[in-house]
């Protein structure tokens, strides 16, 4: 399974030049500043936008030179900003809408979903009824009625409060968890990139930056786009050991180990933490007794000035696990930091990435 994608669009204002492969299941992130092509990539996607170029979906060929598959013809879900449901209809015969337009067979199986997105007490409610986030939710199962063989997301939590985003995040944890089809997540939120994504799209001005694996990704010094205060790293990691006594929770990788908050998940579940690289600092010999519980040791394999002139972003390799660190310049030159160098990273802050 896969999505292969090349598309060309050129107005008087935006031009558009994608060339990509993407994973045929998870959630890929579509990211990058207002304006750098995301939504409408999305709309060239689903033939809303008439790009020049090629379109393969699971080796169903949507769109080429000679063929060009319409709108209602494509085995789409999409989901935009605001839920835009239907207002003299039910949440059922909203559902039932979608049911109706059902791609690839009649009977789809809309109860697990319901269940999936927690709608059931819902069901005979009108959306103005509905709290943003249950319209949301709603408009979500809406599109997975239709048994989408792609799911296309354009922001849906930017129309919502911190509260009701809050609300619906775990939700669609479980979506991208539970569905097998590829989910395309355009959003500018890092938080939202780093705790729903497997895959990550950089976009800036119509064309893609970078694209890759989410951790390998958002770990380049390379990367193109400005993250100020939310570059850093996310890292799979294991539940290794929990220690009641003081409410912590050992997070293993591939490396080494990280000590965060207990949140509550059992010995040996999986999950995700994140580490930003303003909570790294970095020293030439192993730090004696503080209150940085998290001392690890690794090498240097790149550095790159950041942002500011002052400061420079320093990637450090922990076995196949990497870290990055802002670092002063001044220390860069009183450490005599090289690539290449061993050295010891002090995580001030980890947090789970839920």
């Amino acid at each position: 399974m896969s999505l292969r994608l090349k598309f060309t669009l050129t107005r008087a204002d935006f031009a558009l030049h994608v060339d990509l492969q993407l994973p045929g299941r998870g959630v890929t992130a579509l990211f990058g500043p207002s304006g750098c092509g995301k939504t409408t990539l999305l709309r060239c996607i689903a033939g809303l936008e008439r790009a020049s170029g090629s379109l393969m979906v699971n080796e169903h060929l949507w769109q080429d030179a000679t063929h060009f598959t319409p709108t209602h013809q494509r085995a789409i879900g999409y989901v935009f900003q605001e839920a835009s449901l239907f207002p003299h209809l039910s949440v059922r015969g909203n559902l039932q809408y979608g049911m109706k337009r059902a791609s690839r067979n009649g009977n789809v199986a809309i109860d697990p979903i319901i269940d999936l997105l927690g709608i059931r007490a819902l069901l005979d409610r009108k959306p103005e009824g509905l709290s943003g986030g249950e319209r949301q939710r709603v408009a979500i199962a809406r599109a997975l009625a239709v048994d989408p063989q792609l799911l296309l997301m354009d922001e849906p939590l930017a129309a919502l409060d911190l509260k009701r985003k809050q609300e619906i995040l775990p939700y669609l944890d479980r979506l991208q968890a539970t569905l097998e089809i590829p989910i395309l997540y355009v959003t500018h939120s890092p938080d939202e990139v780093v705790r729903l994504a497997h895959h990550l799209v950089v976009m800036d001005a119509g064309s893609v930056v970078a694209s890759g694996e989410l951790a390998d990704t958002l770990s380049q010094l390379d990367l193109p786009v400005k993250l100020g205060q939310e570059a850093g790293v996310v890292i799979d990691s294991v539940v290794g050991s929990i220690e009641s006594q003081w409410h912590l929770t050992r997070m293993d990788f591939d490396g080494g180990s990280v000590w965060i908050r207990d949140p509550g998940l059992a010995l040996g579940a999986k999950a995700r933490v994140r580490i930003l690289a303003s909570d790294v600092s970095l020293a030439r010999e192993q730090p004696g007794k503080s209150s940085i519980q998290n001392v690890l040791q690794g090498q240097i394999d790149g550095m790159r000035d950041d942002e500011h002139p002052g400061l420079v972003l320093v990637r450090v390799k922990i076995g196949e696990t990497a870290l990055l660190a802002r670092v002063t310049k001044r220390a860069v030159s009183e450490l005599a930091l090289k690539t290449g160098d061993t050295v010891w990273t002090q995580v001030k802050s980890v947090a789970l990435a839920r």
